[in-house]
């Protein structure tokens, strides 16, 4: 049977390998609720305008409705010249309704169709992945009051920098989410308007109701421009950056965890439901979710490349070019909400290792920092400070001390004018709850952010 896209302009049938060659329904058949959900909306458009009857309107919906079970079910058959789900559907409801069946395409152009379906769907798995996010964040919001007291090496250049309350890095992966959300919510809103009623580049002659199946899709607009909507997939490459940032945002959060499960840092347990064992190493346990998240991004990252190239250079209007923007936004949406699926229990569950943390927080001279800034306040300008903070942690690490066990006699020979009030300010503990800057890791600030977050998240 051949397509119905194919008119009696042409003088012969088309060949097999054109049909393989442009098929698409082995990928977009994924989009078929959303399609039904479209057309089922365009009927009731073309009958309010009186291009169909009520009647002619009602026998399309439920035919459609019966098309989607055998969709659902599985049972409809799949065929390469009918190209993709699009004229799947349609050719059912004309092997169901006939001439009724082929009224449907009235003022409609798969152009429009397919954009609209396809901004439907993108809406749709927006909202997934929001919601995903809101609970990975709620799972490392749960982490902060139960972590609370405990105070981990913040890390510059991978090298021991100051120190911070566990709670303070929790709060750090919140921000990062939240600004990923913040950026899901400004793309959704210009994926949230119709396409529908352009037709296939200039418009129609028909008179119908754009703004009527916008809402009833519940769509926040229509399109302005019928040159542009045609051509526009601005919506799918600004959807696959987005979610290119979310993953960058996981396989930074992995590999962070990578490291802390390890021996050598021994901040981290993950929880062995998710972890893997190795086919000849019996005691190995690892954390292949995490490496094949960090893994995962690079495909996410790819499938943006892949778009970015795919519109470089197309002239306005419809290219049949656009046909291969789904695969990889597919890609990347199911990558990202397997990878979200995933971390969210992983953060729920990994245990700190306190007692491990704890015997080595005082190694790599944390408390540095806040000494030369207790020194500053006596009234030494930041650079004298700086050098001579810089010439204590020097002879500390000869004696193989902590500053906080430097003799105070052995810091006023290096030129520092203090007294015991320097101790203070040393040890680890001691610099934390020196900290009072905003969004800085005190524990009143802290307690203020886990307020802010436990409102906002609730």
């Amino acid at each position: 049977m051949a397509s119905p896209s194919r008119s009696g302009v042409f003088d012969s049938a088309s060949d097999s390998r054109l049909e393989q060659f442009c098929e698409s329904i082995s990928f977009d058949r994924r989009l078929y609720e959303v399609d039904i959900e479209g057309s089922s909306a365009h009927a009731q458009m073309l009958a309010v305008q009186g291009l169909i009857s009520g009647k002619e309107c009602d026998q399309i919906i439920e035919a459609l409705e019966a098309i989607r079970g055998e969709l659902d079910a599985d049972t409809l058959p799949m065929r390469t010249e009918l190209e993709d789900v699009h004229m799947h559907v349609e050719q059912a409801l004309i092997d169901r309704l006939g001439d009724v069946g082929r009224k449907l395409h009235t003022a409609r152009s798969r152009n429009d169709q397919v954009s609209t379906d396809f901004r439907l769907w993108i809406r749709a798995q927006l909202d997934l992945v929001d919601g995903l996010l809101a609970d990975l964040q709620r799972a490392f919001l749960g982490r902060c009051e139960a972590d609370f007291d405990v105070i981990l090496p913040a890390y510059t250049h991978l090298q021991r920098a100051q120190p911070v309350l566990a709670s303070h890095y929790w709060l750090a992966y919140i921000e990062k989410l939240a600004r990923d959300r913040q950026r899901l919510a400004d793309c959704r809103s210009r994926v949230n308007i119709c396409s529908l009623g352009v037709a296939a580049v200039a418009g129609t002659s028909m008179d119908i109701d754009r703004k009527f199946t916008a809402e009833k899709l519940g769509f926040d607009d229509v399109t302005r421009n019928s040159l542009d909507t045609s051509s526009d997939r601005d919506f799918v490459v600004e959807s696959a950056f987005v979610l290119t940032m979310i993953a960058q945002h996981l396989s930074g959060w992995s590999e962070e965890w990578i490291l802390w499960s390890t021996e050598e840092f021994g901040f981290l347990k993950i929880p062995h439901a998710f972890c893997t064992g190795s086919s000849i190493m019996p005691q190995k346990v690892n954390p292949d979710v995490l490496e094949l998240t960090r893994g995962k991004t690079a495909r996410v990252v790819g499938n943006l490349q892949t778009l970015l190239v795919l519109i470089k250079g197309l002239p306005l209007a419809y290219n049949r070019d656009l046909q291969e923007d789904k695969p990889p936004l597919f890609d990347s949406f199911d990558t990202v909400i397997a990878c979200l699926q995933l971390a969210i229990p992983i953060v729920s569950g990994s245990t700190l290792q306190r007692d491990r943390i704890a015997s080595r927080l005082e190694h790599g001279y944390l408390d540095a920092t806040t000494l030369m800034e207790y020194l500053m306040k006596k009234g030494l300008p930041q650079r004298t400070a700086h050098h001579l903070v810089g010439s204590l942690v020097g002879e500390a690490m000869k004696r193989k001390i902590p500053l906080s066990e430097m003799p105070l006699d052995a810091m006023q020979e290096a030129g520092v004018s203090v007294d015991n009030s320097i101790f203070d300010v040393l040890g680890t503990a001691n610099a934390v709850r020196a900290y009072v800057s905003y969004g800085s890791s005190a524990p009143e600030q802290v307690r203020q952010q886990m307020k802010y977050w436990t409102a906002l998240l609730s």
